[in-house]
């Protein structure tokens, strides 16, 4: 099934067990667009069956991770509708992350991802997702999302889960940029390698590691860790989508987006 897999916006590579899932709209610093959100959930539901794999790698091309969400997506999707059908499309636009970062999450390979250049929004996301975060020393991380007006909905749960509720309030409420070793530090990430040979070295060796481990006792593994955090997570990212849908089509949303494409403070931030 993974060989009948077709997709524009990632690049895949099976080998020796290993499934490498490259997120490739480079030109867009491979930001999640609807297509791109679409083919990854493909992508892990085609590994959820596949009995050949032992782990998934994910990464970014041309040396960058993920921006995050495609802002600029967003106003040409909802350009000819009322508020209110704007507001139901983009909750569920919004619920589709959720739903990728559940897929991901529950995925029983060991998740690895490596990161370079940006990560941003919903990149982070990802990372939040991923079993082992490798990632570069001069990798930048931020969580953006309040100051173009809007929630970062459907990662906020993942995020509070991985660094604690401390960490997640200071960084979502500030949208402070911070680099690998700060993500390292947080628990964001687990290594930080000073440059592109490190990080492909400690990515071989993390594979080896996880290929030295019983594939059916890891799975069995994952399950169990993620069975106690599971708690009510649908729940909390159905209202997350209906805010993040509220925030979407509110002055702050309109002028932060607009500030963003005309790379200029938004108001507020005067």
């Amino acid at each position: 099934m993974l060989s009948q897999l077709q997709t524009e916006t990632l690049h895949t590579t099976l080998r020796e067990g290993v499934l490498y899932v490259t997120l490739n709209r480079p030109e867009r610093r491979n930001a999640l667009s609807t297509r791109m959100i679409e083919e990854l959930l493909q992508v892990f539901g085609a590994v959820a069956a596949s009995s050949e794999l032992r782990a998934i790698v994910l990464r970014g091309a041309g040396a960058t991770f993920c921006a995050g969400a495609d802002v600029k997506e967003m106003p040409a999707v909802t350009r000819e509708m009322t508020t209110e059908q704007a507001k139901q499309v983009i909750a569920r636009q919004n619920r589709r992350v959720g739903e990728l970062l559940l897929a991901m999450q529950g995925t029983p390979l060991p998740l690895i991802a490596a990161i370079e250049g940006s990560t941003m929004g919903g990149g982070i996301g990802l990372v939040c997702v991923s079993d082992v975060a490798l990632a570069l020393e001069d990798a930048h991380f931020g969580l953006p999302e309040t100051g173009l007006g809007l929630l970062p909905a459907q990662i906020a749960p993942f995020v509070v889960r991985r660094v604690g509720l401390t960490q997640a309030r200071r960084l979502m409420l500030t949208g402070a940029r911070f680099d690998g070793r700060e993500a390292a530090r947080i628990g964001l990430v687990h290594e930080v390698c000073a440059d592109g040979m490190a990080l492909e070295s400690a990515l071989s060796r993390v594979l080896g590691e996880v290929c030295r481990c019983a594939p059916r006792a890891n799975a069995a593994t994952k399950r169990l860790i993620l069975g106690a955090l599971e708690r009510d997570l649908p729940a909390i990212l159905d209202e997350a989508a209906r805010l993040f849908a509220e925030a979407s089509v509110g002055d702050e949303a309109r002028e932060g987006t607009l500030a963003f494409m005309e790379k200029r403070l938004p108001g507020w931030a005067g």
